[in-house]
């Protein structure tokens, strides 16, 4: 398993969204983009919040509340792959979609501190994992610890794909 080089890139990735959210106006961060859907709020408020709900998955595994489950094959596909699919819009699950919210820059900054402390007490239990306990995603399945750090981080850079559009939709 990759667990540091997942953890590096989250790392990485996290610090993308920090400067992403630095660079933008308040207005702006709230406003709907021209191409509809999710403002810059909506998405960090849905990245940062499914992270740590995925984050209370991966510990839940540890500790010992998963289960012996088979992981489908498609799945573990994704997941070494690194990506979802491209050429596709995904919703969210409908437990995350009725959370979802728009917040304040200074509420995104605490969910991103939020999600880095624990992500980093997280995976300091990781070495201690036992990779046959798995806890269920709700599109993946069931997922072990190291799964779930990685769907982590291929959640983490779709959305800043997301993001991306949001801009170009400004430019035109």
């Amino acid at each position: 398993m990759s667990t540091g080089r997942d953890y590096k890139k989250i790392q990485q990735i996290v610090l993308a969204y920090q400067k992403k959210l630095n660079e933008l106006e308040e207005d702006r961060f709230l406003e709907t983009p021209p191409i509809g859907g999710w403002s810059y709020s909506e998405v960090y408020f849905h990245i940062f919040d499914s992270s740590i709900l995925s984050l209370k998955q991966l510990r839940a595994a540890i500790t010992g509340e998963g289960e012996q489950k088979p992981t489908a094959f498609m799945v573990k596909l994704i997941l070494f792959l690194g990506s979802l699919p491209p050429g596709r819009r995904y919703k969210a699950p409908k437990r995350l979609a009725e959370r979802l919210k728009k917040i304040s820059k200074a509420e995104a900054t605490s969910l991103i501190d939020d999600f880095v402390q624990q992500l980093e007490k997280d995976t300091l239990l990781l070495p201690n994992a036992n990779k046959n306990l798995k806890m269920p995603h709700p599109r993946f399945g069931y997922l072990n610890p190291f799964h779930w750090l990685s769907f982590i981080k291929i959640h983490l850079n779709h959305h800043l794909q997301q993001l991306h559009r949001i801009d170009q939709s400004y430019l035109r």
